[in-house]
């Protein structure tokens, strides 16, 4: 995503000098070699070497704090044309929440909870956010998948399942889900009190981890659901990008004009 600035930092970027900034950065070395020249050449009283070369080391540092700044405020708003000119999950499926309403989703968040109430009376809810490692397979629309933690709790009773689950793409831009791991909760404080951890899951008769699988989807954990939240998470985070490098060319736009 931030493929300019890691560039930048390769050295495989080297922005247009900008002028204005050179140019102004030339006025202070003019200032510099008159300043050095009235030093050792001139006659003035009263004026020493060493604070001669505090002026000089004060016009070095401002010139090269302008240069430095105003370079990576062109790079921040060459950056940010190239995101949103360059919409990075166009075509991609972007799914539905069928039954599910989205209960927290904020602008700062890297999460989104989602809940579910069946007509039995079941609660389901569903926390989701991105993987923190990159895909590195090619062809991919998504750069991240999805983690999410599927909630259920039967009306009257103080159990809860859960189930860590990974959503990846498919090759046909579709997603799928897989069950990592499973637990049970005698309740919301408790410790769980069963664990099938990736290992142990993996170990399970593959009939019943595919029975798993179904009792998930008929909760409500649906094909156009995974496509919703793979979509979703890495949209989001990609906004949340934008408007990163957004505020920071503010804060930079303004240290320039001073």
């Amino acid at each position: 995503m931030a493929h300019h600035l890691l560039l930048i930092q390769q050295n495989k970027i080297r922005p247009k000098p900008n002028r204005t900034g050179f140019e102004r950065f030339g006025l202070f070395f003019v200032c510099v070699f008159r300043l050095l020249r009235s030093s050792f050449g001139g006659k003035k009283k009263g004026i020493t070497l060493e604070r001669e070369m505090r002026k000089v080391n004060t016009l070095l540092k401002r010139g090269l704090k302008f240069v430095e700044d105003n370079v990576l405020l062109k790079i921040l708003q060459s950056e940010i044309r190239h995101e949103v000119s360059n919409p990075r999950f166009q075509g991609a499926e972007t799914g539905n929440l069928g039954d599910f309403k989205l209960d927290w989703d904020t602008s700062e968040s890297q999460d989104i909870v989602l809940r579910r109430q069946l007509d039995s009376g079941e609660e389901v809810v569903v926390s989701a956010l991105l993987q923190q490692k990159p895909i590195e397979e090619a062809g991919t629309a998504f750069p991240r998948r999805a983690l999410a933690k599927v909630c259920i709790r039967k009306p009257g009773l103080s159990s809860i399942m859960q189930f860590d689950c990974s959503v990846s793409e498919t090759a046909s831009r579709s997603s799928v889900f897989d069950i990592e791991r499973a637990y049970l909760f005698r309740s919301l404080v408790s410790s769980p009190s069963s664990i099938y951890g990736e290992h142990l899951f993996r170990t399970l008769d593959p009939k019943l981890q595919d029975a798993l699988k179904q009792y998930l989807t008929s909760k409500g954990i649906s094909e156009g659901l995974t496509n919703f939240l793979l979509c979703h998470l890495n949209k989001k985070e990609q906004d949340q990008y934008v408007n990163w490098l957004r505020k920071l060319e503010s804060t930079m736009s303004r240290s320039v004009k001073l």
